[in-house]
């Protein structure tokens, strides 16, 4: 490793150029990937449909190719699965990235294309780092291992040729030997399927390696501390991997966790990025760990296209490309991909916190809010009042789950909470007033509907027992890898099955 980490410092260090390079010229950088894009798969049965061959503008793009959404693809996804090719895409798929519904028992299955792995998932992993190093140029990162916190995968039965698996196991499957040689643990025990051993053997086997950095969701990566500090009896993770420097984080927002890790961490050197990696693609990381806007990675083969929420569901809504986005407005973002997503509405909504450079958040889902009585509380909100009501209690929260309690003939709304917190120092209504008004000064619209509960009474909460909302993963087959808890839901379906969990 000694040998190895000045030459992948070096080499990562001249990506900043490239990096550099779409910073400073966005909308070209854009106009070259739809347009490689579009060659591409011209030939292809969706492109012949389309007529990409003679598609010579970005409008004519929009104009003759209508959006899509995972159950509009799927015919052209399932012949694929059953082994056919040159369908979205012109080079050969063979692995899907399982992406399963939180809210379901329904899977998608994402077609991963050589190219979206070499030129979208491998390059973004390895710009995310370089933008660390730019930012911390002492860093030592290189010098030991990245600890990964992944999924499974197996053989998918429709083709003996076809697999599928976590992103983050497709990923691993297919990594270079560098890739390989800079990650922990094995690959044996990284791909295991059953979530509670694997966390066993992940703690077990790392313990005595040196990582420097971990990527993974916090959830998960939260219990795996957990069983390392009880086998060790380190009091803490820096006790156990003393070079630890970088956590680069996604899935879900870290704000709720930010306070449990810096117990399990506690160091000013820690420096906590935040990722925008989805089964369909990698789009931003974190440039600025002051910021909380991720820089939009515009040359990696995707193209991207934003919905203002206010025209999405429309039957002809408007569309922008990063020509016409605006600051601080919420979009659905649509993309299409060198896998074979055309025009493709992802369902997260994200707001640009920077135009020069493009930077984004992620503010919630397109199906993820509360919008019962006209609040309309996105998950960045909820997300905001959580942290803000843990930062005024000095409670932690682990997670949490909200829906509508609907208005009856004799008594008006509310939101109902399931919330399940690792430490909680006061009584419960102190931390329900606190994320209240912390909502309210967030929200205007949600503040509206509380003034003198014209429309919304106090929240009610229930405070789930600890593992609680992992016992509910469990019994769902959901235990473990990119799956998580939906934050919010606009119907009571989620949070009539979580109630019962809260009285175990």
């Amino acid at each position: 490793m000694g040998i190895l980490s000045p030459a992948i410092k070096s080499f990562l260090k001249l990506r900043n150029s490239v990096i550099d390079n779409f910073m400073l010229n966005p909308i070209d950088t854009q106009k070259k990937v739809f347009n490689d894009l579009i060659s591409s798969a011209q030939f292809t049965e969706y492109g012949k449909k389309y007529n990409f061959q003679h598609i010579n503008s970005i409008a004519e793009y929009q104009k003759t190719v209508p959006l899509n959404n995972y159950d509009t693809l799927k015919p052209y996804i399932q012949r694929i699965l059953e082994g056919q090719q040159n369908i979205l895409w012109p080079s050969e798929i063979t692995w899907f990235a399982k992406s399963s519904g939180t809210t379901s028992d329904k899977s998608k299955f994402i077609p991963v294309s050589k190219e979206a792995l070499d030129d979208n998932h491998y390059k973004s992993g390895k710009d995310a780092i370089a933008l660390y190093l730019s930012r911390f140029p002492e860093s030592k990162i290189t010098s030991g291992k990245c600890l990964v916190i992944g999924g499974s995968h197996q053989l998918n039965q429709l083709s003996e040729d076809t697999f599928y698996g976590d992103l983050s196991a497709v990923m691993m499957q297919n990594m270079p030997w560098t890739g390989q040689f800079l990650r922990t643990p094995d690959l044996s025990i990284a791909l295991m399927e059953e979530w509670e051993e694997k966390i066993e053997m992940i703690a077990q086997s790392t313990i005595h390696e040196n990582v420097t950095f971990i990527t993974g969701v916090p959830t998960w990566t939260i219990v795996l501390f957990k069983r390392i500090l009880e086998i060790t009896g380190a009091k803490n993770m820096l006790e156990v991997w003393p070079n630890l420097e970088l956590y680069l984080h996604g899935g879900v927002s870290f704000k709720p966790y930010e306070e449990q890790f810096k117990k399990y961490i506690p160091s000013d050197e820690m420096h906590y990025i935040d990722s925008y990696n989805a089964s369909e693609g990698f789009f931003a990381s974190q440039d600025a760990p002051e910021s909380d806007g991720m820089l939009l990675f515009l040359n990696h083969g995707i193209f991207y296209e934003f919905i203002p929420m206010d025209e999405f569901g429309k039957e002809n809504p408007e569309v922008l490309t990063l020509k016409g986005v605006k600051l601080n407005t919420n979009y659905a973002i649509v993309i299409s991909t060198n896998t074979g997503l055309w025009r493709y509405v992802i369902g997260d909504t994200v707001k640009f916190t920077s135009l020069a450079p493009f930077r984004i958040k992620i503010t919630g889902r397109t199906t993820f809010y509360l919008n019962a009585f006209g609040e309309e509380v996105i998950v960045d909100n909820a997300d905001n009042a959580i942290a803000e009501a843990c930062k005024k209690t000095g409670a932690i929260v682990n997670d949490y789950s909200a829906a509508p309690v609907y208005m009856t003939d004799t008594s008006n709304g509310a939101h109902e909470w399931v919330i399940e917190f690792d430490y909680l120092p006061c009584p419960l209504d102190v931390f329900v007033n606190e994320m209240d008004n912390a909502l309210k000064a967030i929200n205007s619209d949600y503040e509206a509907k509380r003034h003198k509960d014209i429309a919304l009474r106090m929240p009610i909460v229930h405070v789930m027992p600890k593992g609680g909302f992992s016992a509910w993963l469990k019994n769902k087959n959901k235990l473990g890898g990119q799956h998580k808890v939906p934050r919010l839901s606009n119907d009571r379906k989620l949070l009539e099955e979580l109630i019962p969990f809260t009285k175990k």
